[in-house]
């Protein structure tokens, strides 16, 4: 690879050991000292995800390591997206157009077909960007999944990249995983291999520097740093929920949203986990719905399904007796089909073909199609005695609906294809009581957040949160803390700092 800071490939010891916080404080350090750096993540298997300003779909970590970077995300920053839809199927997505499903198996195969199209997009980043941060999958010690790998060293090899090794150290075992994986790879991975780095340690650095020695003795490998424990790290979570909030004294309005199996985009709710005036409640299987100010029905890549499994909880009988007392319903997304009549699946793209009642809140009918929707949007929202707010945020869904209830959301007409596509948006209940949009990112205008609150029944909130900023803070003090507690020498050895 030509240039000083071309490429560089982080891999974990396991899933969740830091490889997209890393590599998003990797981007940042190099953007500040401005590097022209992209974000690269060859095969992503999430149910979050992101639409770029074409109309494509990737993983959401990868449009926060571009917002690292300081530029907008495109498909090519994640050419392989599997959104899962059953334990043992997902979605493919290619260059940010849906595929097909596939189960396991077949992907397994489908790999050496993926592989050019990985090749591809990380070859016009390259000639596009003077560094890719490159972010593996999983862990590269997955023999069972190593023939065809476009996701660890398979596509490390075929683009000649070196690479870094992380590991959790609040995990427990931090050398035996970083040991075993570097002795699981072959001899010309080892060597690609040019160092470790140690993730969220708590305590004294001196405790560790006997068993840093050892590591550095038996692998020949540079330990590059140990980057500490951040608490309070409030950066979007690429495919986990985090039920971390800020939490105030005097917290003065209740939020549940009910965890259903194949929830996505759980990061529209980050506003409201973040605020101190809100008491935000993930709410899981065998948890009622009872209590709760606001409840929210998310997202979620299989609806039908999920709604069977609602039921199952008895949301379904909690959400009646929510309204009957004068609580508030929004649903989000699928969460929104949920709200109407009845859901259509007669290609059966998200299992089998039928149809489901819907819990019948909204005067909505939906019916699934091949064709997704992807597009980011912008419009006016409003609602029953509130003034009308700026909406921003993306639709991403499989699904088109009818509805005879208001449409509280306007688009502006210059927004994409507008042509083909409905100027209004959601629907809201003759008696105001509910609230459903495919609009994911509703609550990220601080004014939008203030105007569904007050609808719900949310005295004037104490604060503005930004969100924006947030993420920006948050990627800075990864940044800081790599550029303190890492020796960027051995990986740049030219990078003036």
């Amino acid at each position: 690879m030509k240039g000083t800071h071309k490429a560089l490939m982080v891999q974990g010891t396991t899933s969740d050991a830091g490889k997209s916080v890393l590599v998003a404080g990797l981007c940042r350090v190099l953007a500040r000292k401005g590097i022209n750096v992209a974000p690269f993540k060859s095969q992503n298997m999430a149910l979050n995800s992101a639409v770029t300003k074409d109309g494509g779909e990737i993983g959401r970590a990868q449009a926060v390591q571009a917002f690292a970077c300081g530029i907008e995300p495109s498909v090519d920053m994640n050419p392989i997206l599997l959104k899962p839809n059953t334990d043992i199927g997902a979605q493919v997505i290619v260059q940010g157009k849906a595929l097909q499903s596939m189960d396991a198996i077949d992907f397994h195969g489908y790999k050496k077909i993926a592989m050019p199209y990985v090749m591809d997009s990380f070859e016009k980043l390259s000639a596009q960007y003077d560094s890719i941060m490159i972010e593996g999958a999983g862990s590269p010690a997955e023999i069972n999944l190593r023939e065809n790998d476009i996701a660890n060293m398979g596509f490390a090899e075929k683009a000649d990249v070196p690479v870094i090794i992380v590991a959790d150290i609040d995990r427990g075992g931090v050398f035996a995983h970083l040991y075993g994986t570097l002795a699981l790879l072959s001899q010309s991975e080892q060597n690609r291999v040019v160092g470790f780095v140690i993730n969220r340690f708590r305590g004294d650095i001196k405790l560790l520097e006997s068993g840093l020695d050892w590591l550095e003795q038996k692998t020949g490998k540079p330990v590059i740093g140990v980057l500490p424990f951040l608490h309070g790290l409030n950066i979007e979570a690429e495919d986990a929920i985090s039920a971390e909030q800020t939490l105030g004294a005097n917290a003065k309005f209740t939020v549940f949203v009910p965890v259903v199996t194949r929830m996505s985009n759980h990061t529209d709710f980050d506003p409201l986990r973040l605020h101190p005036d809100i008491d935000f409640q993930y709410r899981a299987q065998g948890q009622s719905l009872q209590g709760a100010d606001l409840i929210i029905l998310p997202g979620t890549k299989s609806v039908r399904p999920d709604l069977e499994f609602l039921r199952k909880q008895g949301w379904d009988k909690d959400i009646e007796r929510h309204l009957r007392f004068g609580g508030k319903l929004m649903g989000i997304c699928g969460g929104y089909q949920m709200l109407g009549q009845c859901i259509l699946d007669p290609l059966g793209l998200e299992g089998e073909a039928g149809e489901s009642q819907a819990l019948g809140y909204l005067r909505l009918h939906t019916i699934l199609e091949p064709q997704k929707q992807l597009r980011q949007m912008q419009g006016w929202l409003t609602l029953p005695h509130q003034q009308t707010v700026t909406v921003t945020g993306y639709e991403i869904h499989a699904g088109r609906s009818e509805t005879d209830d208001q449409q509280p959301i306007e688009w502006l007409e210059e927004s994409p294809d507008s042509a083909q596509h409905s100027l209004k948006d959601g629907a809201i209940s003759d008696c105001g009581q509910i609230f459903g949009s495919y609009l994911h990112g509703l609550f990220d205008e601080p004014e939008a957040l203030t105007a569904i609150l007050q609808w719900a029944g949310c005295e004037p909130l104490s604060q503005v949160i930004d969100t924006d900023q947030f993420k920006q803070q948050a990627i800075d003090r990864i940044a800081d803390a790599i550029e303190t507690h890492l020796d960027l020498n051995l990986l740049w050895p030219q990078l003036k700092t």
